[in-house]
């Protein structure tokens, strides 16, 4: 560990939540003031590349925990999205990569980079993942919407001491995927011809892959997509007040689905294979946020 980063355990507060976020704040460039926090999934990263007058930083220098996982490369990125001729596009701030609880990190810890950013001044968190197809008629490749989520990770990021200058001890989940967020996505996605249909998602610990009894089981408790994210970040999102915007790309179909076994690789190939519509939909949707965040 350099000496640059922080160290993280399950008691990482509010004092490392700010002093990352006053990390961002010294890495932007001057006068920069993003307002959208977009983290990328599984084999998502590549989006980084379609941002304009993008600037990089390694995860360790602003005290974010760094994963192991393959296609997460660990790197925070400000830049601006949908910049044209006639537009300077949106700034944002993404990350390539997230860590898991099944790494071995705490709840605290997965969640402390999305913490940071809404710290550092973004009010908007647009969470992405590679989730396993759960539901009837979902597809690999399929680009779905989150309307909700379904923590089935036998824990909460908001366990235990509650600090109110981070939220309230019970901060409400009754729309914790924006409504407004998620009209304007299904707004350019139809105008773009890109099918982006709607599922809730369902978070568990991992680091395996569901059983087809498992499976069975989600899809009676109401779930389309399964995976190991996004459920810790957007509720500490919720808790800090921020807005909340999710979407799957539907990486390959459950166990006991396909008849074909999983894989992590299947994960990326699929992410590669969607790659040129999930930035053509996310260019879109940041252009459309500009005016609401």
């Amino acid at each position: 560990m350099s000496r640059a980063e922080i160290s993280h355990d399950a008691s990482a507060g509010f004092d490392a939540v700010k002093q990352s976020a006053e990390r961002i704040a010294a890495f932007l460039p001057p006068g920069a003031a993003p307002r959208i926090a977009l983290v990328l999934g599984s084999g998502l990263g590549s989006y980084a590349d379609a941002l304009s007058d993008a600037k990089g930083i390694d995860y360790g220098e602003i005290g974010f925990p760094r994963s192991g996982v393959v296609g997460h490369a660990g790197r925070l990125v400000y830049g601006r999205a949908g910049k044209t001729a006639s537009s300077p596009g949106v700034e944002v701030l993404l990350m390539q990569g997230r860590v898991h609880t099944y790494e071995g990190h705490s709840m605290q810890t997965v969640v402390l980079p999305v913490r940071a950013l809404i710290m550092a001044g973004c009010k908007t968190v647009v969470l992405t993942n590679a989730a396993g197809g759960v539901g009837a008629g979902l597809e690999a490749g399929d680009l779905v919407l989150l309307r909700d989520h379904l923590n089935l990770m036998g824990d909460s990021p908001l366990r235990g001491h509650n600090d109110d200058r981070l939220g309230p001890r019970f901060p409400d989940m009754t729309e914790v995927y924006d409504a407004k967020l998620r009209a304007i996505a299904e707004q350019v996605a139809a105008k773009l011809s890109i099918r982006l249909k709607s599922g809730v998602y369902a978070g568990l610990l991992g680091p395996q892959y569901e059983t087809p009894s498992e499976v069975r089981m989600l899809r009676g408790l109401g779930a389309d997509l399964v995976g190991m994210s996004t459920v810790p970040e957007a509720i500490v999102a919720r808790h800090m007040g921020a807005k909340v915007l999710g979407m799957s790309c539907v990486s390959n179909l459950a166990a006991g689905m396909s008849g074909q076994p999983l894989s992590h690789e299947e994960v990326t190939e699929t992410a590669n294979r969607v790659r040129a519509t999930f930035i053509k939909l996310l260019d879109g949707i940041m252009a459309e946020l500009v005016s609401v965040c």
